[in-house]
Order: C-alpha cells, then sequence, then structure tokens
C-alpha cells in the first residue's frame, strides 16, 4: 500500500506520518517511512538546492522535483511496495502539481504529465490531504522558512486550493482532514481511512 501525505507548509504532515507509521508497525506491518525531495542521497542533495539555495526559475524547480522523485521512485518506493511494505510518503506528484503548477503559476497539467512520467504511472492508494490555511501554516512553521514556505499567503493561497480541487477531483483517493483539529482526532480518522487498528 502506498499513501502520500499532502498539503500546505505548517500542516503537520511529519506528525500525522509518525503516528500512522507506529500504529502499522504495533501490529507487525512492513513500514517505510520516505519523503520528497530528500528520500535518497541524490534527494538529499537536490532538497538543498529546492529549499535552501539562491534562485531557481520555475521550469528548473519542477525538473528538479520530477528528477528527484524519479529517482527516488526507482529506488526507494517501488522496491518496498514490490515485497509487500506500506509505503508512508512526506509529499507526492499532487505537491508538484499545487505548488509548480498553481502556485508558481505553470501548467498544472503539465507538471502532473512531466511527474507521471518520471514515475511510470505509479500513484498513491490513498493521498492523505492535512488542509491548512496560509495563516494557519505560517504561525505553526513559526520564524524558521525554507524558500518555498517563505513565499508570500497569496501563494499559499494558490496551493491550498489547488489541492482542494485536486482533491474533489478523486474523491475516492483523497482523504481530506481539517489540520486544524487536534492531532490525535487526525490520526484516528487516517487510522480509520486506512482500515488499519
Amino acid at each position: 500500500m502506498f499513501i502520500a501525505f499532502e498539503g500546505g507548509d505548517g500542516a503537520g504532515k511529519t506528525t500525522q506520518i509518525e503516528l500512522l507509521r507506529e500504529r502499522l508497525a504495533a501490529v507487525g506491518y512492513d513500514v517505510v517511512v520516505t519523503r520528497e525531495p530528500g528520500g535518497t542521497e541524490l534527494g538529499a542533495d537536490i532538497r538543498q538546492v529546492l529549499l535552501h539555495g539562491g534562485d531557481v526559475a520555475p521550469r528548473a524547480e519542477a525538473l528538479l522535483f520530477a528528477a528527484d522523485r524519479a529517482h527516488h521512485i526507482a529506488t526507494v518506493v517501488r522496491p518496498a511496495l514490490r515485497r509487500g511494505a506500506i509505503v508512508l510518503q512526506d509529499r507526492y506528484i499532487d505537491s508538484s502539481v499545487a505548488y509548480q503548477g498553481a502556485g508558481r503559476e505553470l501548467d498544472p497539467l503539465e507538471i502532473k504529465r512531466l511527474s507521471l512520467w518520471a514515475t511510470q504511472d505509479l500513484v498513491p492508494d490513498l493521498t492523505v490531504l492535512l488542509d491548512v490555511t496560509p495563516q494557519d501554516g505560517r504561525r505553526r512553521r513559526g520564524q524558521v522558512h525554507d524558500r518555498l514556505e517563505s513565499e508570500q499567503d497569496d501563494f499559499h493561497a494558490r496551493v491550498r486550493e489547488h489541492y482542494l480541487q485536486l482533491a474533489a477531483a478523486e474523491p475516492g483517493r483523497y482523504l481530506v482532514v481539517d489540520a486544524s483539529l487536534p492531532r490525535e482526532e487526525i490520526a484516528a480518522i487516517v487510522a480509520e481511512r486506512v482500515g488499519r487498528p
């Protein structure tokens, strides 16, 4: 099973992934936790450039995310799925569609096609969208912001709106959860959808 966690910066993806990992591991599942970018050695280098480097042109940014994704899926995710593991991933294709497509105002369909090509059409079984307003996300992140987090609220508003559009278009694949709920309540909602104790 391949489960992606999506949402704006500060939504609580890392926390919810860890809570689900603990729940699944406690009943004996092989669970792999990973992230994009940064789930491989190459990805860590790309992450440094994307989030902490200097200015990156929007199309170059999209291509770097896609390059990371192609390598990550080929070397981490597909091997884990083949051996029967459950993969919990912090960000996937929808992040590029929302951030580089809507946020950077590139064509979201082109961004999606690029990522599907990079991953040989691998789509998550479930995408958990933790919905957070730009203002709440900024408040949760505190004073430290990476290159994308430091974008203005209108950028993050476009990202959020596009995430919600993606979820509305494929309700069977998405679970949208209000990220302002208590973390234990969110974890229970996610676990119920995943169908594990």
